[in-house]
């Protein structure tokens, strides 16, 4: 680790999920310093893409409140690691049940990647997922209660980016490493939509 030392961490707060530490380190130098860190159990998001009877794609977003925000976002469905050594194919294919009520044949991992590698130590696991078939929601908590489930061409979602309509880091990664995929012609004609 180039002679940096982790020492220890303070607990400051412990939530239900997350607990807030300050993290002690000793430098190359030898100097110690402090860190604020959000410890995470990470979190999964998949983008789930259908294609109609012509092959065109269409990915699956919601539309939810984030309170940190306190605005509406545009995003992947997602959700935190919060089932203890629960793998993250099954949290995945758990997330897109409950919010946008698909059920997944396929989950293939695009990447994993850090959210916020200056204040947190969560990993996010992120999935492309087709094949998928429509089954009943089974929505958790006020933020989910009140998304809007969106069916946007791909093109179009892509070009939300483009334009900074969508702003959330996992959705912006997910949709540029599966227009690669598409690009390449990685991505086969499944998930066409189908009624569970």
């Amino acid at each position: 680790m180039s002679g940096f030392r982790h020492l220890g961490d303070a607990l400051v707060h412990q939530g239900y999920i997350w607990h807030v530490a300050v993290g002690s380190f000793e430098a190359p130098d030898g100097s110690n310093f402090e860190r604020d860190i959000v410890r995470s159990p990470g979190a999964v998001a998949a983008v789930p893409l259908m294609f109609d009877a012509e092959g065109n794609p269409t990915v699956v977003l919601v539309r939810q409140y984030r309170a940190p925000y306190d605005d509406f976002v545009v995003e992947i469905p997602a959700g935190m690691r919060d089932v203890a050594d629960e793998p993250t194919e099954l949290t995945a294919y758990r997330e897109l049940i409950e919010e946008v009520g698909l059920r997944a044949d396929s989950l293939v991992p695009l990447t994993q990647f850090y959210p916020s590698a200056g204040m947190t130590d969560s990993v996010l696991h992120l999935f492309l997922a087709t094949d998928l078939t429509t089954v009943d929601q089974q929505l958790h908590g006020p933020e989910e209660q009140h998304l809007e489930v969106l069916h946007i061409p791909f093109g179009e979602a892509i070009a939300m980016v483009e334009r900074g309509e969508i702003r959330d880091a996992k959705t912006i990664i997910g949709l540029l490493l599966v227009a690669r995929r598409l690009e390449r012609g990685d991505v086969g004609r499944v998930g066409t939509d189908r009624a569970g």
